[in-house]
């Protein structure tokens, strides 16, 4: 049974098996789309592949859309440069050449008027005592301030000087001499003692008085009124000092230099205060300084130094 199988089939199976060996053949012989490499030389062997330079696929996950809290959570990109909207340009016009300003004269320091220095008025230099006798004061003190009471400097009245210099008791000193008060209360006394009404009480520190007596540690003075009385010497200083006292004009004018044709640097007026700075033998000029001011005045105007004395 089964020979006469195979005898019957056999030639059909066997054209089968060539046919499918046939088309194995050409399918394997046929060019496909993208499975063979692009053609190269003869003479070039072909590259291998590492496992790593393979090309492989990448797949990107399908994009969703963004929500809305997304959207404003992303930051927005800023413009590194804004660029400003075009003007409108004006017609140029002509340009016009300003016309020449006067220079303005600046006045020079020639020119210049100096500086006042000083009150129209000078201020008072001393003030009367409150009361006519201190306490403790006997019958005798009482009677010498009625009397000093009585005789009230007169202001302008020339002061005589002494016709014999002498000497201080105490000190040795020459006598007169100048010094200067070093508080702006400074009581004058009509005797060498506290028990002795005050007099007159000094209100300008600085004043220059005259020293003409001397007495244990008190002093009696003169003032450029003329006014005299007992200070105690721990109420006077060393420093020299004048007031200026015009001769004749309102004002008295520092200058420069001990000259007449000099540079004014200021106008001083009468009652003000100078520090000396140097004052020759016999010169009639003296350097002062006046509230910031540096000159000099003459000496004829100037109350608090003597004709023939030297200070340096």
């Amino acid at each position: 049974m089964v020979p006469f199988r195979l005898a019957l089939f056999g030639p059909a199976l066997l054209a089968l098996l060539a046919l499918g060996q046939g088309a194995a053949a050409q399918s394997s012989l046929a060019p496909t789309q993208g499975s063979l490499p692009p053609p190269r030389p003869a003479n070039q062997a072909a590259p291998r592949l590492v496992p790593s330079e393979q090309p492989r696929s990448l797949t990107l996950p399908p994009s969703r859309p963004a929500t809305p809290a997304q959207r404003q959570a992303a930051p927005r990109p800023t413009p590194s440069r804004t660029q400003a909207p075009a003007r409108a340009q004006a017609p140029a016009q002509p340009s016009r050449a300003a016309p020449p300003r006067a220079a303005s004269p600046s006045p020079s320091r020639a020119t210049a008027a100096p500086p006042t220095v000083g009150r129209p008025t000078p201020p008072p230099s001393r003030r009367p005592a409150a009361a006519a006798a201190g306490a403790g004061a006997g019958a005798g003190a009482a009677a010498v301030a009625a009397a000093a009471a009585s005789r009230a400097a007169e202001p302008g009245r020339p002061t005589p000087p002494p016709s014999v210099p002498s000497t201080g008791s105490v000190t040795g000193l020459a006598l007169p001499r100048y010094a200067a008060l070093r508080s702006d209360e400074v009581n004058m006394r009509v005797g060498p003692s506290t028990s002795y009404p005050i007099e007159w009480t000094f209100q300008r520190r600085d004043l220059p008085v005259q020293i003409i007596g001397e007495f244990q540690l008190w002093r009696r003075i003169r003032d450029a009124d003329g006014a005299e009385g007992w200070v105690h010497s721990s109420t006077l200083a060393g420093r020299r000092t004048v007031l200026v006292r015009p001769a004749t004009a309102q004002e008295a004018t520092l200058r420069r230099r001990p000259e007449d044709a000099a540079t004014a640097v200021a106008r001083i007026r009468p009652g003000v205060i100078a520090r000396i700075r140097e004052c020759e033998t016999g010169a009639p000029w003296c350097e002062l300084q006046v509230a910031g001011h540096r000159g000099f005045l003459r000496r004829t105007e100037l109350w608090g130094v003597g004709l023939e004395e030297e200070i340096k």
